[in-house]
């Protein structure tokens, strides 16, 4: 990761709050915004008491020869409804019943889902925004991460790459929160961006150091 790689990565930062926040707020049809089902908080809480009881307890005799067919094929059981319909939509069988069984499985997350979104024209389209989220939440959190990690060190390099890429500060502005001098600012720039690649997994060694301030 060059340089201006680095940059440009902190650059995007607020563009990415924005763009989740953008998304979050828009309305997926039945009065529910998408942020209202972005998390499955409520569902991994439901599903948490679940486990502690025999499904022959809430499932009928139907479900659990699904419940049964499902456990068969899965490797992983991810918690949240989107995720479980993504890993089900992934199941085949050449058993003809299974695969019958696995269908009817995808149907009803499916339809759990439509019910929640309001809406069954478009599903997928609501789907892929909710992609967009969960890769850009991760995009903000590798950003945080490797920040949170160069502060518990170099708190000073920390702070200059905050005002001055995600803040967008001038470069005397920065100078002047942090006390330092303009050429000492352009030494530390440097270093930042060094310690940076390297806690975000990256070699030191392969950076340019270009003229990008």
């Amino acid at each position: 990761m060059a340089h201006e790689q680095v940059i440009e990565q902190l650059k995007g930062y607020k563009r990415i709050i924005g763009r989740i926040k953008y998304l979050e707020k828009l309305p997926v049809g039945g009065g529910i915004r998408l942020s209202t089902i972005s998390h499955d908080d409520n569902l991994q809480e439901l599903h948490r008491q679940l486990r502690g009881m025999p499904s022959y307890l809430y499932l009928s005799k139907r479900e659990q020869e699904l419940e049964t067919t499902a456990h068969a094929y899965l490797t992983r059981y991810p918690a949240g409804v989107k995720a479980q319909l993504r890993e089900v939509q992934g199941l085949y069988s050449a058993d003809e019943e299974d695969e019958r069984r696995l269908r009817e499985v995808e149907r009803k997350i499916l339809k759990v889902l439509e019910t929640r979104t309001g809406q069954s024209e478009g599903f997928h389209g609501v789907l892929e925004r909710l992609s967009e989220i969960q890769d850009l939440e991760q995009e903000k959190e590798q950003v945080d991460n490797a920040l949170e990690a160069l502060g518990e060190y170099k708190p000073e390099y920390a702070d200059l790459l905050r005002l001055r890429y995600i803040e967008g500060k001038a470069v005397e502005q920065v100078a002047d929160d942090l006390a330092i001098s303009r050429v000492t600012f352009f030494r530390w720039k440097t270093r930042s961006l060094e310690e940076y690649a390297k806690v975000a997994g990256c070699d030191g060694d392969d950076l340019e150091r270009g003229p990008a301030v």
